[in-house]
């Protein structure tokens, strides 16, 4: 044979391998690759098997059949192994393949199952949201099936990290799909009531019946609020076991990583709000007068002419809650209280610097950028009216209630004799509601009546606030739940979350409550950088219609310390109002005069500052460094204000700076723009408090 097997080229017993390592066949004599053997080479038992002889019975015309060599066996031998290795690999990822595909196909499903049950829960429709939570249930059962059949993967290095953080996962599933059933069973029988889409327990008889059983009831579901407790901690403990460091980003798995380190925040604070929110949601039923009646002393603070916890205080009124029924048992305006109030104490040097009162009337105790601070000084003053009624806490609302609240009602609502809607009045471009408000209030009376009639003349215009608030009240209560109540129920919640509604609850309980969910206004202690920018309206009119506020925040960074500058800018386009008292006309825009107050990190120091009508003051209060100033704003006009301040070593620029800008209750969508060595990171409206992080 001119190709026979004895003479191709051995296999060396050097093997070079497909990982470039060299693999010693022991017992062997190495031949080198690329040395091809010379045909004259003699032939040795090693190179060949003998030739087996063709049996007599076969045709001897063809060739003799031989046997393979040894050498070419060995030749086989790794690549048969390769082969093998490979083979077994190939139908393991082919077999792996399969259930992977399955569970996440299943988890697809189960993902479009739960975004249709948030779905329903925001358009309210509890109906909706309870059958969706079970078949979200179904689809994460089936889909905890598919990944157990992958259950091998336990005992695979790597792989076994991601089996486990996807059981884990499941199992918080779980556990939130049991605290969302417990919440929607124990809100179900109130849908009614609380105009939610979906049939309740309570369809039967009048608003108020429907509302006094609810009530009546509401004691035997509050309980269930540990149960919600209970698997939100079972929840947090299996996503606690889910390391997000698992999810590299160079393997394309960043947006992964910061999913889980977002989940298990938004877990962590979510158990600590139901936490803390467990004493109001019990103490619910009987704040809302579910065994005795109980009242609240209701103020409304008028954000057209700002004051540091939302507005100047004009009017009042007592809402007694008997078993969730609402009624008004008095509306007044606070200059009648305030007239009924001897021995005030003195009046602040800023008050009679800028007012020239010489004493503190209800109606400029709110000084205290505290909220609850604030209405310490309230009571204390209140607690010597003749006109005091005991009540069990205080609530304050300011314009934007009215506003929205008037909208829903089909825009439109009746007191003293006025016609209240939101429609723009272009006398201020505003809505019609507060130029009425403000016409009837603030429009100077007719010089020739005597002065001692001033004041009570004064005293009963501002009365209509408290008749509309009356009006507003009926009409919401009077109506159907289907219509308004859920509207209604919705526009609570973004106001309180906006800070245009505060708390100040007597029942400490309760009041830990409120202070979960941030309607207290109180300035909050924060482990980072802090801004909160308070403003009073120190002119008398009211500029605040018309004056809008920008403010940029810049951090210098360098060798660790921290200059941060803050320019706020303030523009008024409008014209100024005719304030000629004798001529009687309607002065809203005049000169803002603005009692300016910026809170940052205790240990801050001053480096520049430039725009005060005043020299600037320093101090600190509520746990903060405080610079005070005064800005001017005329109309059809701008003011500047710049501050730079060293933040104290404390605070360090750290990667994602964690920074808490409290809002000014009263205010609305200033434009704040964040920006590091000059870089804009950040732009946002401040429509609540925000906390963020920044990085370089």
């Amino acid at each position: 044979m001119g190709n026979d097997l004895r003479q191709r080229r051995p296999l060396g017993l050097t093997i070079k391998t497909f990982l470039g390592y060299d693999i010693a066949m022991e017992g062997f004599e190495k031949i080198e690759l690329g040395n091809p053997v010379s045909p004259a080479a003699p032939k040795t038992a090693v190179d060949t098997m003998p030739v087996i002889p063709a049996s007599p019975n076969l045709r001897q015309s063809g060739p003799q059949v031989q046997m393979p060599s040894r050498a070419g066996f060995l030749r086989r031998k790794p690549t048969m192994i390769l082969i093998g290795v490979l083979g077994v690999l190939f139908l393991f990822i082919l077999l792996m393949i399969i259930p992977v595909m399955k569970v996440y196909n299943s988890a697809k499903v189960t993902y479009a199952q739960a975004k249709g049950t948030l779905d329903a829960a925001k358009k309210q429709n509890i109906s909706l949201a309870s059958t969706n939570l079970n078949q979200t249930k179904q689809a994460l059962t089936q889909t905890q099936k598919e990944l157990h059949s992958l259950s091998i993967l336990k005992w695979v290095p790597i792989a076994a990290w991601y089996y486990n953080d996807a059981d884990h996962m499941m199992k918080a599933g779980f556990h939130g799909l049991d605290a969302a059933r417990v919440l929607i069973d124990s809100i179900e029988p109130y849908a009614d009531v609380l105009g939610l889409k979906g049939q309740g327990s309570f369809a039967g008889g009048s608003a108020e019946n429907r509302i006094q059983t609810a009530v009546a009831t509401m004691s035997k579901v509050t309980p269930k609020i540990d149960d919600i407790e209970k698997y939100l901690l079972l929840a947090q403990t299996e996503v606690d076991q889910v390391n997000p460091n698992h999810y590299y980003s160079f393997l394309g798995l960043k947006k992964a990583h910061d999913s889980l380190v977002a989940l298990e925040k938004s877990l962590a604070s979510g158990v600590s709000f139901v936490k803390e929110a467990k004493p109001l949601i019990k103490v619910l039923p009987d704040l809302l007068g579910a065994s005795t009646p109980k009242k609240y002393l209701v103020i409304f603070q008028n954000d057209k002419e700002l004051r540091p916890t939302g507005g100047f205080i004009t009017a009042y009124s007592i809402f007694r809650l008997d078993k969730g029924v609402i009624h008004v048992d008095k509306s007044d305006n606070i200059y009648n209280l305030d007239n009924g109030i001897p021995g005030k104490p003195k009046a602040p040097q800023v008050l009679v610097d800028y007012l020239k009162v010489n004493v503190l009337n209800l109606r400029d105790s709110n000084l205290s950028p505290d909220f609850i601070e604030s209405m310490k000084t309230f009571n204390s003053i209140y607690d010597k009216a003749s006109g005091k009624v005991k009540v069990d806490g205080i609530i304050a609302v300011d314009t934007s209630v009215l506003v929205s609240t008037i909208k829903i009602l089909d825009d439109s609502v009746s007191a003293a004799g006025m016609t209240f809607t939101t429609k723009i009045d272009k006398r201020c471009d505003c809505p019609q509601v507060i130029y009425a408000l403000e016409d009837n209030i603030s429009t100077p009376l007719n010089v020739d009546i005597k002065v001692s009639n001033l004041a009570a003349i004064q005293a009963g215009r501002k009365a209509i606030i408290g008749d509309l608030m009356y009006a507003i009240m009926d009409k919401a209560l009077k109506s159907s739940p289907k219509i308004y109540w859920g509207p209604l129920m919705q526009d609570l919640i973004a106001k309180i979350n906006e800070k245009h509604v505060l708390f100040n609850l007597y029942d400490s309980g309760a009041q830990k409550g409120i202070h979960a969910i941030n309607a207290d206004g109180v300035i909050k202690t924060f482990d980072g950088d802090y801004l909160h920018i308070n403003e009073a309206n120190f002119g008398g009119a009211k500029s605040n219609i018309f004056v809008t506020k920008s403010v940029t925040t810049d951090y210098k960074v360098s060798d660790g310390s921290i200059i941060k500058t803050v320019t706020i800018d303030w523009k008024n386009p409008y014209r100024a109002s005719d304030c000629n008292l004798e001529r009687g006309n309607l002065c809203l825009n005049a000169v803002l005069r603005d009692w300016l107050r910026i809170y940052v990190p205790k240990g801050s120091t001053l480096v520049d500052s430039k725009g005060s009508e005043v020299k600037l003051k320093m101090y600190e209060e509520l746990g903060k460094t405080v610079y005070e100033a005064v800005i001017m704003v005329r109309p059809q006009g701008s003011a500047k204000f710049t501050i730079s301040y060293k933040l104290p070593a404390s605070v360090k620029f750290v990667p994602d700076f964690p920074v808490l800008i409290q809002k000014q209750p009263g205010t609305y969508s200033d434009q704040y723009t964040i920006k590091v060595n000059g870089s804009k990171k950040s732009e946002f409206p401040l429509l609540t408090d925000k906390e963020f992080k920044i990085s370089k």
